[in-house]
């Protein structure tokens, strides 16, 4: 009988040991998870907020490249522009760093205008649309090229990141356009970071030109003026709050 008993004494025990086994496994797995969910919301993913400007002549498709990149769609009933108009386009550029783009539609009308230099002011990079159907246009290229130069600078004072889209590249076209190796030269002696042939209707290399022109702002960082009042923050989580207060715009 007393074999018995302790027979069954024993089994007890090691059915508590078992059971407290398992308990501290639980709480260890527990706590690696809490642990490791702490480390993934302690790492900062690199917010960056850019003011991008779209400018050209009047009827280039503007606001038809905006609408396409930003809002993946295009119409032909756009009006003119009347003096300026904001998008927003959010590009998760890699897991750590999320762009925003702020793009401007600057009217045609307002070439050359002293109300250039307020729409101008704070922006890193810039397009500039000619319509590749109506030569005109890319005559005025140059002049927008050298009001761009002339009103906004980059922190150390070098010319900020410029792409020439030649739009409506679905239509027959005219002039240089037509000659990639002109239009090259024409863009390295015009100080361009490069150029695409573009269509908004057609969907034609409007994301190619927005991913050159982000790659050359992104080189150009460690000069960039924008950590002054919190343009360029870090996001620990999405219910955190950012370490660094109220993100103020640039513009």
């Amino acid at each position: 009988m007393g074999a018995a008993i302790l027979v069954k004494v024993v089994s007890v025990r090691c059915s508590t040991n078992t059971k407290d086994r398992r308990n501290k496994s639980k709480v260890i797995r527990n706590n690696c998870f809490e642990m490791s969910n702490a480390n993934q919301a302690s790492i900062r993913r690199r917010d960056h907020l850019y003011k991008i400007l779209v400018i050209g002549d009047l009827a280039t498709g503007k606001t038809s490249i905006i609408k396409r990149y930003v809002h993946r769609f295009f119409s032909q009933n756009y009006r003119a522009t009347i003096g300026v108009d904001f998008a927003l386009k959010v590009v998760n550029w890699d897991e750590n760093t999320v762009i925003r783009l702020q793009l401007w539609d600057i009217a045609g009308q307002e070439r050359y205008g002293n109300m250039t230099r307020v729409y101008f002011k704070e922006a890193v990079g810039a397009f500039i649309v000619f319509d590749c159907t109506r030569v005109n246009t890319f005559e005025s290229v140059k002049n927008w090229k050298a009001d761009l130069d002339s009103k906004v600078l980059l922190a150390d004072g070098s010319k900020i990141p410029c792409v020439l889209l030649a739009n409506k590249c679905d239509q027959p076209k005219e002039g240089i356009v037509n000659n990639n190796n002109q239009m090259d030269e024409y863009c390295k002696t015009e100080g361009f970071s490069g150029w695409f042939p573009t269509s908004a209707k057609d969907n034609i290399n409007i994301d190619e030109a927005a991913r050159v022109l982000i790659e050359q702002i992104l080189e150009k960082e460690s000069i960039l003026n924008v950590n002054k009042d919190g343009d360029e923050f870090y996001i620990q989580d999405d219910n955190q709050e950012r370490a660094n207060g109220k993100k103020k715009c640039s513009c």
